[in-house]
């Protein structure tokens, strides 16, 4: 048992995990708590329907007629619209998780989600379709700034990994919702062909209402806000199934406790300006916004925010087929992502990215020959061959960036910092994705095929930059982190909590474990 935990939380944790332990479903409270989470990863639907949406309506000719015939730059535009919006929420968000709570931010999120989907449902122009998608985006920013975050922070720490990695994975979900809603819709001849599929915006949200409700605040930020009961509490219930005594639950208040006390007495501050203030900040936050750009830039938007106009530049024009292959692209997407998401401790996290970036340039520069030989006069056949390609380098991103974008990000920030650094890789994102759709038609009208060859080279670099600078994250919890980046202060020194709690005999009450462990580093 202990051999097996090691990959996913490292020995000093893996040593106190309860021996011959029960499998987690035979485990009333920690059954809950992941029913709890997992309905939790459904929350990512909204960006992935929104984006899958819109290649649906792309390929309605009574949508399209509906905001004008939209090309180029103004169609560009109504894509980024929901990002703008989302950019100018993000750092609200990430103050409000750190002063309200995780639980209370999301929440505001199914406000401004009701109030986008409304006007987008019941738009009469262009003008309120567009401002329906940038309040869509706000209601994005509430969950995807705050749900990975309290995900993280109570899952057991076995499951941490994986339940985390599943968050994006909902994306495609949504995606998938939304593609087959569009299919079903396409031969309507009226404006519910594109009015049905925005209304079901809210239908994947409100099936996770109850989950969300039901989820228990997260430990690290009730210990933050000095609530230090009603968080040992939670992990006596959860993670240590009532058990006062367990050894699993005094590890991990005391080392919860020690590493937020410490990060408070090294950071007099928590703005901004500290994810750049040491070395160790420095690489995070590069990281954190190198992968929030390569994740949009890698590629996979030139055919996913533009599916259609990619099918009819290589011979697939009628509005059956490239819905339909919109539909089955993203059931394959969600595959391959379920897949990477169950495999993040199995493998690891480097493994995952460099395995995906691989795959991607390989299947990047056969479709750009492939593209290439079609333009010039190749047979049907040939523009078809491109078909397989798209879906491989669709499953290689989704095998490691769709779990990872997130997931990677909120693990490896301190806490005092982590709502800004997830914050920041969202408007790094945001802003790469506005700046790609908003390029990406007149591109592609411009220069057609030959712009694939901009993200061959982007993907050659960007394989390079995550194998010198991302460091391997699997076998560690939340707060060792530290130690991967040379944050050692900010952490009681190795061995000491184990020590502390060797002490002291698991049969007293944890709150026998004090927590100025944490002093000891």
């Amino acid at each position: 048992m202990v051999s097996n935990n090691h990959k996913s939380v490292g020995a000093e944790l893996a040593a106190v995990l309860p021996a011959n332990d029960k499998a987690w479903y035979k485990k009333p409270n920690l059954l809950y708590l992941n029913f709890c989470l997992f309905s939790l990863f459904m929350l990512s639907s909204g960006n992935g329907y929104d984006g899958s949406m819109l290649n649906g309506l792309l390929a309605l000719p009574g949508w399209y007629s509906f905001m004008g015939n939209p090309t180029g730059a103004w169609l560009g535009f109504i894509s980024g619209a929901s990002n703008l919006g989302s950019i100018v929420c993000f750092p609200v968000v990430a103050w409000a998780s750190n002063r309200f709570g995780r639980k209370p931010t999301i929440l505001v999120g199914y406000f401004f989600l009701a109030l986008g989907a409304g006007i987008q449902t019941g738009a009469i122009n262009p003008a309120m379709f567009v401002m329906a998608r940038i309040i869509v985006g706000i209601a994005s920013a509430f969950f995807g700034g705050c749900v990975p975050l309290l995900m993280t922070e109570t899952a057991y720490p076995t499951h941490r990994g994986i339940l985390t990695s599943l968050y994006m994975c909902g994306w495609y979900v949504g995606s998938f919702v939304a593609a087959w809603t569009t299919f079903g819709t396409r031969n309507y001849e009226n404006s519910w062909s594109w009015r049905i599929p925005s209304v079901l915006q809210l239908l994947i949200p409100v099936l996770v209402l109850p989950g969300l409700i039901m989820v228990p605040e997260s430990p690290r930020y009730l210990i933050s806000t000095e609530r230090a009961d009603e968080a040992r509490a939670f992990l006596v219930k959860y993670h240590g199934e009532g058990d006062e005594t367990s050894a699993l639950v005094a590890f991990e208040f005391v080392e919860i406790s020690g590493s937020i006390q410490m990060e408070r007495e090294l950071q007099k501050t928590t703005s901004y300006k500290q994810m750049l203030a040491t070395p160790a900040n420095r690489k995070r936050t590069f990281i954190t916004v190198f992968l929030g750009v390569f994740d949009q830039w890698a590629g996979q938007n030139v055919a996913g925010y533009y599916l259609p106009p990619v099918l009819t530049s290589i011979g697939i024009t009628t509005v059956t087929k490239q819905t339909l292959i919109n539909g089955f692209l993203q059931i394959w997407n969600l595959m391959c992502a379920l897949t990477g998401a169950f495999n993040v401790d199995r493998v690891g996290r480097r493994f995952l990215f460099l395995f995906a970036t691989a795959g991607m340039l390989l299947s990047y520069i056969l479709i750009t020959a492939l593209s290439a030989t079609f333009a010039k006069g190749g047979s049907a056949v040939i523009g078809t061959a491109v078909v397989p390609f798209l879906f491989l380098m669709y499953g290689c991103f989704s095998l490691a960036f769709t779990p990872l974008v997130v997931a990677y990000p909120v693990e490896i920030w301190p806490y005092q910092l982590r709502s800004r650094g997830l914050a920041t890789m969202w408007i790094s994102t945001a802003t790469a994705v506005f700046f790609n759709i908003f390029v990406n038609p007149i591109a592609l009208e411009s220069i057609q095929w030959r712009y694939y060859l901009v993200f061959v080279f982007i993907l050659a670099g960007g394989g390079l930059i995550i194998f010198f600078m991302f460091p391997e994250t699997r076998g560690h919890s939340l707060e060792e982190m530290a130690r991967i980046f040379g944050d050692d202060d900010s952490i009681p020194a190795e061995g000491d909590i184990a020590e502390k709690i060797a002490g002291n005999s698991t049969s007293e009450h944890i709150d026998d474990v004090n927590v100025t462990a944490g002093k000891t580093a």
